[in-house]
């Protein structure tokens, strides 16, 4: 068994937030609004989380909805699948939350309303231009059936 070394993310609050923290259970970090929010339905913002982070070199952040958050907020995340990758990292770099109403709502500061996690980029790639792939096609999209 090897002692790895944890990768260190380097954390900036933006106000007065609970700090954010790994916790046992599950893989992924809870995030909170970084202020009270009212959004009516149909409404979209940006909602600040009050963080910024200085990932370690090769990673980028995946943040995404809690579970929960749909059914307690009526929000979806606009963009379904986040993606800040290190760049992302200045003094005046803070993460935010694209939400869209459902229904009438209130978030209040601290109220955790998503999750990340951490993940290595992509490593270099050359896209290759051909006139076939695999002899073996599945039948197109969604040919695995219904149940």
């Amino acid at each position: 068994m090897t002692n790895k070394k944890p990768l260190q993310i380097k954390v900036k609050y933006f106000t007065d937030i609970e700090p954010i923290e790994k916790i046992s259970k599950g893989d992924w970090i809870d995030l909170r609004a970084a202020e009270d929010v009212e959004l009516k339905a149909g409404e979209s913002r940006m909602i600040p989380l009050g963080v910024g982070m200085k990932l370690p070199n090769g990673y980028e952040a995946n943040p995404v909805p809690r579970s929960s958050t749909f059914k307690n907020f009526g929000i979806i995340q606009t963009n379904h699948f986040g993606v800040i990758d290190n760049s992302y990292s200045g003094d005046d770099d803070q993460w935010h939350f694209p939400a869209y109403a459902i229904r009438d709502t209130r978030i209040y500061k601290n109220d955790r309303i998503c999750q990340f996690r951490i993940q290595e980029v992509m490593p270099e790639v050359e896209l290759v231009t051909v006139d076939r792939l695999d002899d073996v096609s599945r039948g197109g999209f969604g040919s695995t059936g219904v149940n």
